[in-house]
């Protein structure tokens, strides 16, 4: 299908909500020019298999919809290349975070004289916020990682190319019992000259906070590096005063509200340049 892209981000939730996370095992593979992009979707993991991995990283808790199993991968026919997992994303969660409930002033205030103690935070960051930006496959060769000046080029993006592949998968995603939202997910798609990749974590501390920490990858067939982009979005609640609330649940709309706290941007060289054929050819 033929694609007029007017905005990047948008294309990438609209493709998306036409797709099913779902409970259904699936892996799909896809191959163009010396890559092939693999999508597995796996079931929740058990209970006790959560408390085993909470266990072994020395967290008290784990999001209530962990997808241990699900996985998106960028693998060149070399053997190395890229991977996003869950169990990777939660090993980037910090082991304090400051963010406290909207109703936590009110609950400390009420217990002045309580016993118990007066912080309602947790000893961990209980809302999962993860700076991953993707675990790298190295079979023997190595992909160098260095910081870059040069920009995923956006306006490229928007042109009007064919889409051979999309797919989405779901990482983790928590409720903050009832607090909020805490998500993280990887959507990929392919193009005939291209691939571009949006990892997202999105968390919304109702009455606290919106924050975002998204990582896109590009990589441009003929080029021997990707493109890796972070950054980190966040206002509270009370700098978003002025924007319709019905935006908060809405990653891709709030997005554009958010403050800009951080970016960072890479170039991942990789390590034996592949000569990749024409557009028209990478495809049989």
């Amino acid at each position: 299908m033929i694609v007029t892209i007017n905005n990047t981000e948008s294309m990438l939730a609209s493709l998306s909500t036409m797709m099913s996370h779902g409970l259904k095992n699936s892996v799909q593979d896809f191959t163009f020019g010396p890559w092939k992009v693999t999508a597995a979707k796996n079931h929740i993991m058990r209970s006790k298999d959560v408390e085993r991995l909470a266990e072994e990283m020395s967290m008290p808790s784990l999001p209530e919809m962990l997808f241990g199993d699900n996985v998106l991968r960028i693998q060149h026919i070399d053997g190395y290349g890229i991977e996003f997992n869950a169990i990777d994303a939660l090993k980037r969660v910090s082991s304090m975070d400051g963010v406290k409930v909207a109703c936590a002033q009110e609950w400390s205030e009420s217990r002045v004289d309580s016993e118990h103690p007066q912080d309602v935070v947790r000893p961990y960051d209980w809302t999962y916020t993860t700076d991953y930006r993707g675990t790298l496959i190295e079979e023997g060769l190595q992909i160098k990682v260095t910081e870059t000046a040069e920009r995923i080029n956006m306006e490229r993006l928007k042109a009007r190319e064919q889409i051979m592949f999309f797919d989405e998968v779901l990482l983790f995603e928590d409720e903050l019992h009832d607090h909020g939202v805490s998500v993280i997910s990887v959507k990929i798609r392919v193009m005939p000259t291209s691939f571009f990749l949006l990892l997202r974590f999105f968390l919304r501390v109702d009455g606290v906070l919106i924050r975002i920490n998204d990582t896109r990858l590009y990589h441009e067939v003929g080029k021997n590096y990707m493109l890796r982009e972070f950054s980190t979005r966040e206002s509270t609640i009370s700098e978003l005063k002025n924007v319709p609330a019905a935006l908060y649940t809405d990653p891709n709309e709030i997005a554009q509200h958010l403050t800009l706290k951080r970016t960072e941007c890479e170039k991942l060289e990789l390590p034996v340049m592949q000569l990749e054929t024409a557009a028209d050819e990478i495809i049989q």
